[in-house]
Parts: structure tokens; C-alpha cells; sequence
């Protein structure tokens, strides 16, 4: 027999046991095996599928909760780095601020600037604005995107590395993992150019991601350049 005091608090505070899951799944079981083997208890079979379905719609939620808090948390991130772009009152001054602390806030190991143009790498001139700058040939960003295949080129591409960035990356083209490449359109009669985050992690960047921020961060950056460039 239940103690009289014990009975007494479930009588007067019901719903205390309503609200512990542990004890009401004890209480089911219980009645369950008090029916015998022989009967089926259609009311604990319903239960037991809306409490999976409640677990799996809790987990649902936790998922849906922390993937808000981490786009939150990019979009924060975007939106300093674009705040440090736009700092610098030198082009000078801008690369380097590229290289520092735009890199460091969108968490990346290696960021290069491609252009597109006629003139020499080894111009004393560019050599000057630092290895944040890598100056190539006309068409170089095309083929560097498609990377030898025969694809559309999409305005962001996140990808592994291929066997053609090292002479991108230079002496870091050995731990460079993982790539986002941000095309860039300076405007009528310029070559296009080319923003690349590169990752020492291989997972940070992949194709089956989200690229919207990214592509914001692209067009902002397109803008900051044609002043720039004009």
C-alpha cells in the first residue's frame, strides 16, 4: 500500500506527476503489464509514437535554433568586415587592411585579390602592394573557376582546392584546403576580377553551403573597387 502521506501530496498536487515524464512512462508500463500479454494497449502505442514524434520535432526545433544563431552570427561577421574594408583612405592602405583584418574577421587563412590586366606582375609598382594582390593575365579568373571543365560560372563558387591554386596561394598553396571564389565585375571595359578566401580546414568552404552572405560581401566589394580603380 502507497504511504498515506505520499498519497495525500499526489492528491493535493496532481499534475506534479502529469509533468514528470520518467514517472508517467513508469505508470504506463506498469498498467500495461497489469493488462497481461494478451491484450494490446492501443492508448500506450498512441502515446508512445506523439511522445518519438514530440522528440523529433524538439530536435527539429533545437536545429532550426541554432542554425538562426549561426547565420546571425555570419551576418555580424560580414557586416564588421565590410566596416574594416571601408576604413582605409589608401588603395595601399586597403590591401593590406584585406590581408589583416578583414581575413582575420572572416575567419580565413589566405585572401587574395585577382585582376585581370595586360601589365606585368613584376612591375616594381604592384610589387609594392604586397602579396594580397595577385595581378594575372586576361582570362586567367574563367578557367581558374571552371578549372578545366566546361561549366557555367556561377557569381560564388565554394570548392576544395585543385592542383592550379598553388601557383594562386604561393607559399601557402600547401595548407590551403578550402576556397570561396567571389567573382567580380568592376564595370563596362574593365576585366573582371576575383576574390578568394582560401581555408586551411577542407570543410569550411563546400559547394552544398549557403552563399548568399557571400555574394552580398561581393557586391560591396565590387563597389569599393570601381571607386578605387576610377
Amino acid at each position: 500500500m502507497i504511504e498515506q502521506d505520499l498519497r495525500d501530496r499526489i492528491i493535493a498536487e496532481p499534475e506534479t506527476l502529469l509533468e514528470d515524464i520518467d514517472v508517467m512512462n513508469a505508470l504506463i508500463a506498469a498498467n500495461g503489464r497489469a493488462m497481461g500479454a494478451n491484450i494490446v494497449d492501443l492508448r500506450g502505442i498512441a502515446m508512445d509514437r506523439l511522445e518519438n514524434r514530440l522528440d523529433r520535432l524538439e530536435d527539429t526545433h533545437r536545429s532550426v535554433i541554432a542554425a538562426a544563431y549561426e547565420n546571425l552570427a555570419g551576418t555580424n561577421q560580414v557586416h564588421r568586415a565590410i566596416l574594416q574594408m571601408l576604413d582605409p583612405l589608401s588603395f595601399e592602405d586597403f590591401l593590406k587592411s584585406l590581408g589583416a583584418e578583414v581575413a582575420q574577421t572572416l575567419r580565413v587563412d589566405c585572401l587574395r585579390l585577382v585582376l585581370e590586366s595586360v601589365q606585368s606582375a613584376d612591375d616594381p609598382a604592384l610589387r609594392k602592394l604586397g602579396d594580397v594582390l595577385f595581378v594575372a593575365e586576361p582570362g586567367f579568373i574563367a578557367g581558374y573557376i571552371a578549372g578545366g571543365r566546361n561549366v557555367p560560372l556561377r557569381p560564388v563558387t565554394l570548392r576544395q582546392t585543385i592542383p592550379s591554386s598553388d601557383a594562386l596561394y604561393g607559399e601557402r598553396a600547401g595548407w590551403i584546403r578550402s576556397e570561396a571564389l567571389l567573382r567580380l565585375d568592376f564595370g563596362k571595359g574593365r576585366l573582371p576580377g576575383m576574390l578568394v578566401l582560401g581555408a586551411e580546414d577542407p570543410h569550411q568552404f563546400k559547394p552544398t553551403q549557403g552563399t548568399d552572405l557571400l555574394a552580398f560581401f561581393a557586391g560591396i566589394f565590387e563597389r569599393t573597387m570601381r571607386r578605387w580603380l576610377s
